[in-house]
């Protein structure tokens, strides 16, 4: 066929995701590297004659799984099919289609990441082998709208092999901006792999009871996988995920009830072997009307399967928490509506605020969020880190955690844990010592872990963590709740020392700013430097303070997150203090500390020994002439004699 144009005018093609292989390939090490070179990109009036978004028959739009191995995102797919909210959030509708005068060959797609949605525009041309698609497709042949989403969704992340391995959770949280909890349905382990990393004050990953989720079986998402390969599922591999696409208690001739699950393959066939196949034992024990009426319920690629085998033959369930029209999420455990939510977004950075477990000494330094409970009610709250960027286009992320080392590749093991408060005003280091009266089961790889409580009124101390101090990564807290709730970050004034048996630590703040022209002199590579502002100490002869750090210095840029300078500093050993530093030290003194290279955080901080003498601080930017204010705390170590009022 030749190149498809509409009235003379040239169709979309996207130069940032353009059709060679580097959209395709990330670093060729899975299965589909065998491709290169053998795919053609066609557009879907290239493939059938009549192509259209989605089919007449809704159970055909349902997602077939091709050659690429994502059915997490398969399955998370199913949901938007349940809720056409949600389906119109990501696919915007009346976007032109083929045969449309206006249409111009591109469609776009909404995915929320980090608090926002963020909007993906692709072309239509879509990988082929021959005149067919090579990767995912609806049951019908001429609907599209699953190969473009995939499409754009392979863009966000960078590439369509990018794709491959993934967590349904996460695609589920990244198509709905809702919530999504992965629930085990076998063992929790071995008891040295529940006390491995275990900080907190539960063990374990939350074990699944389906009847909990009898309030919202028919509006939640529901996803089950299975880790390895199980006697029945005799075709599914390790790491392969199914839909749940319903449940059933079904009366047997005897009397008693039989839970029943209808379950659906991504890969568009029945790859169970039970008893409750189209010729399976187990329907000899229900009415054979009504037997015969569940196997009418089923669509190519689904079984059925009752309660007894789900939970031996699968691992874990995903659960997406319900959405309603308005965006407002529901509980799993009531069905109550959660209509009131906040969301904060912060980060952990190391030497500042990256304090590490509850086994660190430098956990108060995390940072710190107060929760209000004005009345009694349920609370959910979400703990959501950034994931890692792997390269470096525009939309490049990743997403594959088809093993535990590479969940610890990308992501850091997090843990949120909550204490009551009975007023603000309070000794931090006591509330850290009690039990805090909720937490996450332990750190965990994960991108999201979850809280859910019923709480009383009262103000409530949450602190996020990574397991490793020192371990930097964004975060964003999320809280729903079905009463009333305020939700703020606690500013510490400056980032918090150990303790020490033998001294105290005595802080000076300073606020200054670099402007255009004048104090904005850059950083040591620009001969500009000496125009910095320059913050002069000293550091006296303490007797008791004979080793160890005896200064730490935290610069904190007062800019928006979005639009952050790289900035650092050096310490320079001055003869005597005065009021401007001398070009001579640029020219012919080396720092005697420094934090650098220049970083693009909010924070920077340093901690180090200097011996008895006069200093000064000059905080820079990388680049001369970039404007901003900033503070500038000074902590020094210090010895006071005891007290004999004490």
């Amino acid at each position: 066929m030749g190149r498809p144009e509409c009235s003379g005018t040239p169709l979309f093609e996207d130069l940032d995701f353009p059709c060679t292989d580097a959209s395709l390939f990330f670093d060729s090490s899975t299965p589909i590297a065998r491709l290169q070179g053998e795919l053609i990109w066609r557009r879907p009036q290239e493939i059938c004659p009549s192509p259209t978004l989605f089919p007449t028959n809704i159970s055909l739009a349902h997602a077939k799984q091709g050659l690429l191995g994502d059915c997490w995102f398969l399955c998370a797919c199913s949901f938007l099919l349940k809720n056409q909210q949600l389906l119109n959030k990501v696919l915007p509708p009346d976007q032109p289609q083929w045969g449309n005068g206006r249409y111009r060959g591109s469609f776009q797609f909404r995915f929320w990441q980090q608090g926002d949605w963020t909007e993906v525009t692709i072309d239509d041309r879509l990988p082929c082998i021959g005149s067919a698609l090579c990767f995912s497709r609806c049951h019908s042949p001429s609907a599209f709208w699953v190969a473009l989403l995939e499409k754009a969704y392979a863009k966000l992340h960078g590439s369509y092999e990018h794709l491959w391995a993934g967590q349904v959770a996460e695609a589920l949280v990244d198509l709905t901006g809702g919530v999504a909890e992965r629930w085990s349905l076998g063992d929790i382990g071995s008891e040295e792999e529940r006390r491995t990393e275990q900080d907190s004050d539960q063990v374990g990953r939350k074990k699944l009871d389906l009847s909990l989720l009898s309030h919202v079986k028919n509006d939640c998402a529901l996803s089950c996988s299975t880790h390895a390969s199980p006697g029945e599922l005799g075709e599914v591999g390790q790491y392969h995920a199914l839909i749940v696409m319903e449940w059933e208690d079904v009366k047997k001739v005897s009397g008693s009830e039989v839970r029943l699950l209808r379950i659906r393959n991504p890969w568009g066939r029945c790859c169970w072997g039970g008893a409750w196949t189209q010729s399976g034992a187990g329907w000899s024990s229900l009415d054979p009307d009504y037997a015969a009426h569940l196997k009418s319920r089923l669509a190519e690629g689904e079984f059925w399967l009752d309660e007894t085998e789900f939970m031996s033959q699968f691992d874990d369930i995903t659960v997406g928490y319900p959405i309603t029209e308005e965006g407002h999420l529901k509980s799993l455990c009531t069905g109550n509506l959660l209509s009131h939510q906040h969301h904060l977004a912060s980060r952990w950075i190391k030497g500042f605020s990256a304090g590490g477990s509850r086994n660190s000494s430098s956990y108060s330094s995390n940072p710190k969020f107060w929760l209000k409970v004005c009345e009694r009610g349920e609370v959910l709250i979400s703990l959501l880190q950034y994931r890692k960027w792997r390269n470096s286009t525009k939309y490049a992320q990743t997403l594959q955690e088809d093993s535990k080392n590479m969940k610890h590749q990308h992501y850091r093991a997090i843990a949120l844990h909550m204490w009551k408060v009975e007023k603000k005003r309070f000794s931090l280091n006591r509330m850290l010592n009690k039990v805090p009266c909720a937490s996450t089961h332990c750190h965990a790889y994960e991108r999201e872990v979850i809280l859910y409580r019923q709480l009383d009124p009262g103000y409530y101390l949450l602190i996020p963590s990574t397991y490793q101090p020192g371990a930097e990564t964004r975060f964003l807290i999320r809280v729903f709740s079905t009463s009333s709730t305020s939700l703020s970050a606690l500013k510490n004034p400056a980032p918090s020392l150990p303790p020490t048996a033998d001294g105290e630590w005595e802080t000076t703040y300073f606020r200054g700013s670099w402007v255009e022209g004048k104090t904005a002199g850059g950083s040591r590579n620009f001969l500009s430097y000496g125009q910095n502002p320059c913050f002069f100490f000293t550091v006296c002869n303490e007797p008791a303070v004979t080793s160890g750090v005896n200064v730490k210095v935290t610069l904190h840029q007062i800019r928006p997150d979005t639009d952050l300078h790289p900035i650092g500093f050096h310490v320079f050993k001055v003869s005597r203090v005065f009021g401007r530093l001398s070009q001579t030290i640029i020219r012919d003194q080396d720092p005697v500390a420094s934090c650098v290279p220049h970083c693009y955080t909010q924070d920077v901080s340093l901690a180090c020994t200097l011996p008895p003498g006069c200093y000064t601080v000059v905080p820079s930017t990388y680049q001369p002439d970039c404007s901003s204010s900033f503070t500038l705390s000074l902590a020094r170590r210090i010895h006071r004699l005891p007290s004999p009022f004490l």
